[in-house]
């Protein structure tokens, strides 16, 4: 069983950057591909970007690509999501989820995932 837990939101003005962690325990991280989400209020939760387990590939929905970049130490068991020129719309809870099942397949929907964090909320003021 790994346990997740995000770290790094936050309050930021527009503009500005965050960068959020993802520490795993219990498991052999680097067997697992790792994704970034968020959930904003009354919203379905969505997918933001997602790692191979090595960190040799990666995807981005298209609403961040080009602002965050997700990566990972897996020496440190932990990924992370560099999030920059953020905007008002990315305000949400972001939660870090690990794949289990597929080894070598980057999913975007939640359901491909098996273990969650609690989320870390992250405000983006205009």
């Amino acid at each position: 069983q790994v346990q997740l837990v995000e770290s790094g939101g936050g309050l930021v003005q527009a503009g500005g950057s965050l960068r959020l962690s993802c520490a795993a325990s219990g498991g052999i991280f680097s067997s697992y591909p790792v994704g970034w989400f968020r959930q904003a209020p009354g919203k379905e939760r969505e997918f933001v970007a997602a790692i191979s387990r090595g960190g040799g590939s990666t995807i981005y929905a298209d609403s961040v690509k080009g602002r965050f970049t997700i990566s990972r130490d897996n020496a440190k068991n932990t990924v992370y999501l560099q999030m920059n020129s953020l905007k008002p719309e990315d305000t949400a809870v972001y939660y870090c989820a690990a794949d289990r099942r597929r080894p070598v397949v980057l999913g975007t929907r939640a359901g491909e995932y098996d273990y969650w964090g609690q989320g870390t909320q992250v405000t983006v003021s205009s």
